[in-house]
């Protein structure tokens, strides 16, 4: 069954306005007339071309109107707004806006359907800014930041609530979001100029003539509750007192809050005098703060101003606490303003020698911060290192004797440079709790980088030499000439431990293990120098590697392939560093073999230099892998170190030529091919296959016939790149694709005594 224009018009209407009965519906349905300011008007019905005519009476000139049409979805419906001499002057439209009117008078607002046809309902209503229908007065009470807001409820597609106050111009409000998404307003002055607008969590300054008044509106015209909260931030009251403390843990001195799922709250801060203060608050992750003075104007905040806030005069100020939990939960908090421009709570002195202990901080409250005063000069580099007993992180920053950040702006380098000669203090406090208890420690040393003291020194010793450990942290490099160096540090095991350097002014330099100074001097080589959240103890000791590039008194071994001689010796101890000298010349390429047993210290570390030092190849790919190309200028020499773990043990070595036509015994293309013993003294041999004894594609089989251990198999072309390489076996078959021309082949065995049989055949 379909339902009539006017049958549909009345379902709509009712689910509309949501009324008990027909009867009642009638007598609420006005769609013409009179309309006073603040009255709903609702239609049940208007269509096509008809037209309902309201008026509506403005006592005064220039009165401003929030003009409301409510329309539910369905066919549009406008309302147009007519000055006493019948000029069009606004429109009432969904949104409520502003209307400027002209002279007092009558005004009519014509509804009707916009395109002329289809059918619809409606609400209408009007309310004036200065001659409201009802305004509630908000008395002083309402501007404390304890006052819980004024509840309200915007009728379903009403124009405007209102509400009057007076404060003093100048006064600066906190407005507040007024609890839902689509509500919104406006202050207007004495003047009914807009001042602010509502609907949005900020400062507003009360500016033009009390008194004042605010109007709430629904922005879609639905029916809305809210809550109109507008505490005063100048000279504001309600808020709990705190004051300065002292460093250390702040005890009575801090305070503690709790902040609701959307909720603020304030601390009114009483400074005894102007300066630096920091502002600590437990968690920080989940409050934001922000500091007012008393005339409610932004001294700082927590993002711009993470470390430390600079009040311009003695006084009060108001923080404001706001909850930023990721899920909305309430937040529990604490809350201290440690005065940074005095020095209750320090510590004693404490030097900046790289040999005094290390310091162990105590911290026994969450919002305690700490104060190490030290004495510097005017140019003196000064660098903290921290870190934690328990995981977490440590914040660290220098002060000068204000309590103003010594070195605020970021230049690159490490440290901070004393501006002036005086005394500083190191400022520090665990970020973040974590499980350390009621006594949270940490460790922290404050040195001197630019002409350290306290620092063993270190002159370039011999390769071969077996360098003695010790303790302290930093180094003094004596560097004789210009060049390049290997500059290191490995524990009593060997492990590296990464260290940096650091010019006579502090200045960094390089990293290690290879550093080029440009000049002769004094540097400090400093254990992860540039790791501020390391602390490495005087306790450990460890071996300092300074030795000039290129390697000097290095052996010379040969790199005939056909008779490959090896090279064998012994490391004695943590950072021992050896040299060999190459025989082979620039662009030649050469491989390191190494018995295939070999453990430990017998697989060294090698990296080959040219004779000016730079770095051509090492172990961890070409030397070992594919093939090292000797670039650069000649002669070339293999620096050899033990790995990591190492520190003693023997090693055997050999650096053989790959490329040309190593005149190597010719491998026969026959079922028994050739034979070979192995030994500890000889584990690698060569063979050659001419470039018309193989195929595209060669089988190969390596076979041990006697004694024990394994062989690997490498074959390269005659520019000495490597096509195959398969690991060591007492038993292997493999097919490898061969280049034309000649190829080289090199087999690399235990350190055993053993026969082995090696043949190959076409695929």
């Amino acid at each position: 069954m379909r339902l009539s224009r006017s049958a549909l018009s009345l379902v709509t209407f009712l689910a509309f306005i949501l009324v008990p009965t027909a009867a009642s519906a009638k007598q609420d349905d006005k769609c013409g007339g009179r309309l006073s300011f603040g009255e709903i008007a609702a239609c049940s019905s208007i269509a096509d071309e008809q037209q309902h005519v309201f008026t509506f009476n403005t006592r005064q000139d220039a009165d401003t109107i929030y003009p409301r049409l409510k329309t539910p979805d369905g066919d549009s419906v406008s309302a147009s707004i007519s000055g006493p001499d019948g000029v069009g002057v606004c429109a009432a439209h969904l949104y409520a806006t502003p209307c400027r009117l002209g002279a007092a008078g009558k005004y009519t607002v014509t509804v009707s359907m916009t395109y002329g046809t289809g059918t619809n309902s409606y609400r209408l209503a009007i309310e004036s800014t200065r001659t409201p229908s009802e305004c509630t007065r908000l008395d002083s009470s309402f501007f404390s930041f304890a006052s819980p807001g004024v509840p309200g409820t915007v009728p379903l597609g009403a124009a405007a609530d209102c509400y009057r106050f007076s404060q003093p111009t100048g006064s600066v409000l906190y407005l507040r979001g007024l609890g839902g998404a689509s509500m919104e307003g406006q202050i207007l002055d004495a003047n009914y100029e807009t001042v602010c607008v509502l609907g949005y969590t900020r400062p507003c300054t009360l500016t033009g003539p009390a008194p004042y008044r605010a109007f709430v509106l629904s922005m879609y015209g639905d029916e809305s509750a809210y809550t109109l909260r507008m505490p005063r931030l100048s000279q504001s009251v309600g808020c709990q007192v705190t004051r300065p403390t002292t460093f250390g843990d702040p005890g009575d001195g801090a305070v503690a809050g709790t902040l609701t799922a959307e909720g603020l709250t304030c601390h009114k801060v009483k400074a005894p005098k102007a300066g630096a203060v920091a502002v600590r608050v437990d968690p920080d992750q989940d409050v934001l703060w922000t500091l007012y003075d008393d005339a409610g104007q932004q001294v700082c905040s927590e993002y711009p101003s993470p470390r430390y806030c600079r009040l311009p005069v003695a006084g009060n100020y108001t923080m404001l606490m706001e909850n930023q939990n990721t899920w909305g939960d309430p937040v529990n908090y604490q809350l201290a303003i440690p005065a940074l421009y005095a020095n209750a709570g320090c510590e004693a002195t404490t030097g900046t020698s790289w040999d005094l202990p290390t310091l162990l901080v105590h911290q026994t409250s969450r919002v305690q911060t700490n104060c190490q005063p030290i004495r510097g000069n005017a140019g003196d580099r000064i660098i903290t290192y921290s870190a934690p007993t328990v995981y977490s992180q440590i914040i660290t920053w220098l002060v000068d004797s204000t309590g103003g950040e010594a070195c605020p702006d970021w230049t690159g380098e490490d440290g901070c440079v004393l501006p002036a000669t005086g005394t500083y203090r190191v400022l520090s406090y665990v970020q973040e709790w974590g499980e350390q208890g009621t006594d949270a420690t940490y460790r922290m040393q404050v040195r001197r980088l630019s002409s350290p003291a306290g620092c063993p020194t270190r002159t370039t010793g011999p390769y071969g030499a077996v360098p003695v450990p010790s303790g302290v942290r930093c180094r003094i490099l004596e560097v004789p000439t210009p060049g390049t160096y290997l500059v290191n540090a490995v524990s009593a095991d060997n492990e590296e431990t990464y260290a940096h350097v650091f010019d006579s002014q502090g200045l960094s330099v390089c990293g290690s293990p290879q550093c080029t100074f440009t000049a002769p001097g004094r540097y400090t080589m400093v254990l992860q120098g540039r790791q501020t959240y390391t602390v490495i103890d005087n306790s450990f000791e460890y071996a300092t590697v300074f030795l000039g590039l290129p390697p000097s008194g290095c052996a010379e071994v040969s790199d005939d392939a056909a008779q490959i001689t090896a090279h064998s010796d012994v490391f004695n101890g943590a950072g021992q560093v050896q040299c060999l000298k190459l025989a082979s010349p620039a662009g030649a390429k050469v491989i390191e073999l190494v018995p295939g047993d070999a453990t430990g210290a017998g697989r060294p570390d090698v990296t080959v230099v040219d004779s000016t030092g730079a770095y051509v190849c090492d172990s961890s790919y070409s030397l070992r892998q594919a093939s090292c190309e000797l670039t650069g200028t000649a002669p070339f020499f293999a620096v050899i170190r033990a790995t990591g773990g190492n520190p003693t043990g023997p090693y055997t070595t050999a650096f053989p030529r790959v490329d040309g036509t190593p005149a190597c015994a010719v491998l026969p293309r026959t079922a028994e091919g050739a034979t070979f013993d192995t030994s500890a003294d000889r584990f690698a041999t060569c063979f050659s296959i001419p470039a018309d004894e193989h195929a595209a594609r060669e089988v190969f089989t390596v076979r041990r016939t006697a004694g024990t251990g394994g062989a690997a198999v490498s074959i390269f072309d005659s520019t000495g790149i490597r096509y195959c390489q398969v690991p060591s076996s007492a038993d292997r078959t493999f097919t490898c694709s061969l280049p034309a021309g000649p190829v080289t082949v090199i087999v690399e065995a235990h350190a055993a005594d053993a026969t082995f049989q090696l043949t190959h055949r076409a695929a």
